[in-house]
């Protein structure tokens, strides 16, 4: 065989290879004293403030503020550390099993584990350059992707004494926080007893043929992580606000409170929108159930945080801690520890003396109740000191602190997880200072309506009823600057308040603030005139101004107060559905086809029941025509999936006519040839049954009423088969029928019989 060409990807490599080598001879003639202090470092030492590094590596905190993070020796007290760079055979060697780990195009699962013990066994000692490699970075996160418990455990090792350079390196952290979020189903299975102990290996023989010293045993994975606690505790202050160790930190924290991994609120808190998926197929199984849970964690974790957030705090002061709210690395971080702080030990432990006294009865001592206020003198009581008694006073630090992170974009974060977790007794004071007074002012503003919002989900039905009473005459300003997720936090909460006046009252503002008549409300609210009316379009260019950006949110959230509008019996859904049916054909079309929030709106009517019994009809029919256009469509075939689940009949208040099931699946017989050209057409024929309307029909419409009740199916079904002489003779059943029936009877067809009359129906 000839030799395989090279891809253009490795011909780029090639030639940025190239070029470094020239760049490294020059230096060498250049100055030779760097050169060699550079091999030296390829054994591990550790580098200078003043020492040139090669291109390979990247320096930590690249592109922070300088004035903050110097380029000499931290001030936190660690230098920088260089760990060597790869030599070319060996990255091109692990290029190449990456590319391979990357395709998993493995021909068993054997194959793959004895070549992960291959490349194991090649990294063994080179894991620091690995991890901190740009290019061989992404496999050693493959590798942790796929490697055992065993293999876990020796990273762990390999990385020890390291992990403050590696978590706040570029490419290393990324490494460090895989491997954290991989070991975090591992410490709740050795809890349970669900790990099996691995066999140790054997110890290999050495050069001189003597017997190897034995493994030291393996620790669990709690000491690990424990252990790598211990290594940042010195530089957990600096950790909150660094670019790459704090989310490294924040995997840490997450892990140690058990709560799930894979939860989009919880993706979105670990890393950024920019951040690259590295993925391969065959990840355990075991281990994504247990990162979609909540996971049992041991007691020492929740001492572990406690400590973390009383050190990592404790010297700073309240002007830092200021700053750090509104820093844009060090907010999420701060976020996460009060949301911790707030649910693991302040709600507990005023919850823990009123559980004792109830178990005790009445000879719990009065001495013990001024115990309950020592839990707030946390974090919280950093950041809002002596609340919620010091609210009354404007001028005093906690007032200005709220009222300071009110209407900041990065600071409001930090106050909606303060109100959504806070005591009562301290949302009680924000309510009645800051919110209550002023909540329609709030929520016109931007920025300002998210803590608003955060108010609005925790408020009693009679502050919420003052607080919509308040907010009726916005509704226009609500609209017209497209605060509709305002809109539709007050329907929602007034609906689990129960309070139907208030939602009477809201619909009455929002029809007449969108034309005075209901047929005006979905057109409106989904922008189905605008000629650019896809919320997807910005998102396709991550440069866009934050104008357009803004517009793609307000788009997406008006369709989603029309999707809530339908979970909102009477009147409410009531409009909504008044309104799609008095839109256009071209309009309802655009409504099925324009984006995912847009289809989710029919889809929603589809199943949601209505007083109108010619409701889900009319829809259909006016979707009809365009049955191969929907099919073929990213969002309208969504559509069509959900007319053939809706019952044809008798399904509490959803009715789609079976005589239009029938002409769709017509339709798409039609085009069954173009269908099973893509994607979404095979989709389509899969959730219509399409070959079984081809083949067997009378199957096909079985299986097409099998959505309507039990009762409507059987009396439109064919009557059950009976044996002859059953029921006084079986004179009930025709001669075709018993024939159809195998003649349990005993009857036979002789062979002058047609079998015409046998086999009619």
């Amino acid at each position: 065989m000839g030799k395989a060409r090279k891809s253009k990807r490795q011909l780029v490599r090639d030639e940025k290879r190239a070029k470094k080598r020239n760049r490294e001879v020059a230096d060498e003639e250049d100055a030779p004293e760097t050169k060699r202090q550079r091999q030296d470092e390829g054994a591990g030492n550790v580098a200078g403030p003043d020492d040139a590094q090669p291109s390979e590596y990247v320096a930590f905190l690249d592109g922070q503020d300088t004035s903050h993070h110097s380029r000499g020796p931290l001030s936190n007290g660690f230098e920088r550390e260089f760990f060597g760079m790869l030599a070319d055979q060996e990255q091109e060697y692990f290029r190449h099993a990456d590319e391979l780990l990357e395709l998993n195009d493995f021909p068993t699962t054997e194959d793959r584990d004895m070549f992960l013990q291959n490349v194991y066994k090649e990294a063994e000692g080179k894991e620091l350059k690995l991890a901190s490699s740009q290019s061989c970075s992404r496999l050693m996160e493959r590798l942790i992707l796929l490697s055992n418990t065993r293999q876990q455990k020796h990273l762990y090792d390999a990385f020890a004494g390291h992990f403050i350079s590696l978590i706040t390196h570029r490419f290393a952290g990324h490494c460090c926080e895989k491997l954290f979020l991989q070991s975090a189903p591992v410490v709740t299975q050795e809890l349970q007893g669900l790990v099996e102990p691995e066999p140790t290996p054997e110890p290999e023989p050495e050069a001189d043929g003597e017997q190897g010293t034995a493994p030291m045993p393996q620790s669990s994975m709690e000491d690990l992580l424990l252990l790598t606690l211990d290594e940042l505790e010195d530089h957990l202050s600096y950790l909150l606000s660094d670019r790459y160790g704090s989310h490294a930190l924040r995997a840490l924290l997450l892990i140690l409170s058990g709560r799930p991994l894979d939860q989009i609120a919880t993706k979105s808190m670990l890393q950024s929108k920019k951040k690259e998926h590295v993925t391969v197929e065959g990840a355990s199984l075991m281990a994504s159930e247990l990162s979609s849970q909540t996971r049992t964690v041991p007691s020492s974790f929740t001492i572990a945080i406690q400590k973390i957030i009383g050190d990592s705090t404790a010297n700073i002061d309240d002007t830092a801690l200021r700053v750090l709210a509104t820093h844009p690395t060090g907010n999420p971080t701060l976020q996460l520890l009060l949301e911790l702080d707030l649910t693991l030990f302040v709600k507990k432990a005023k919850k823990a003396p009123s559980k004792a006294k109830a178990e005790a009865g009445t000879e719990e001592p009065p001495k013990e109740e001024p115990k309950k206020e020592e839990p707030t003198a946390g974090l919280l009581e950093k950041l809002i000191p002596n609340a919620p008694e010091s609210f009354s006073d404007e001028k005093s630090q906690a007032s200005e602190f709220i009222n300071s992170m009110l209407y900041d974009p990065i600071g409001s974060r930090l106050l909606e997880t303060l109100i959504t977790h806070c005591p009562g007794k301290i949302f009680k004071g924000l309510q009645a200072k800051f919110f209550g007074p002023r909540i329609a002012t709030l929520l016109r503003n931007d920025i300002a309506s998210y803590p608003a919002i955060r108010v609005l989900n925790r408020l009693s039905k009679e502050d919420l009823a003052e607080a919509v009473e308040k907010s009726l005459p916005q509704m226009p300003v609500f609209v017209e600057k497209g605060r509709f997720n305002v809109i539709k936090t007050l329907f929602e909460r007034c609906n689990v308040r129960q309070a139907s006046e208030e939602i009477k009252s809201l619909l009455q503002a929002l029809t007449a603030a969108n034309g005075g008549d209901w047929k005006y409300l979905v057109p409106k609210l989904c922008q189905l005139d605008d000629a650019d009316g896809s919320e997807e379009a910005p998102t396709k260019d991550k440069f866009q101004p934050d104008a357009v950006k803004n517009k793609g949110a307000m788009l997406s959230h008006g369709r989603q107060l029309v999707t809530a509008l339908f979970d909102i019996p009477g009147p409410p859904a009531k409009a909504i559905q008044a309104s799609l049916l008095a839109l256009k054909p071209d309009q309802l079309l655009r409504l099925a086809t324009l984006s995912a929030s847009t289809s989710a709106i029919l889809v929603k009517a589809l199943a949601t029941s209505s007083q109108n019994p010619n409701f889900h009809k009319v829809l259909v029919a006016s979707l009809l025509p365009h049955t191969y256009g929907l099919a073929t469509s990213m969002h309208g075939h969504n559509v069509l999936n959900a007319v053939i689940e809706a019952p044809s009949k008798g399904g509490d208040g959803i009715t789609v006519p079976f005589h239009l099931k029938e002409n769709i699946m017509a339709q798409l017989e039609s085009h069954e040839r173009d269908l099973r050209e893509s994607w979404l057409g095979r989709n389509v024929w899969r959730a219509w049954r399409g070959d079984l309307w081809s083949h067997r029909r009378s199957d096909w419409v079985r299986w097409a009423k099998e959505t309507d009740p039990e009762a409507d199916r059987l009396s439109t079904g064919p009557k059950p088969k009976q044996a002859v002489g059953a029921g006084g003779g079986g004179g009930g059943d025709s001669k075709p029928r018993l024939a159809k029936a195998g003649f349990a009877g005993g009857a036979k067809i002789g062979k002058g019989d047609t079998p015409k009359k046998a086999i009619a129906v």
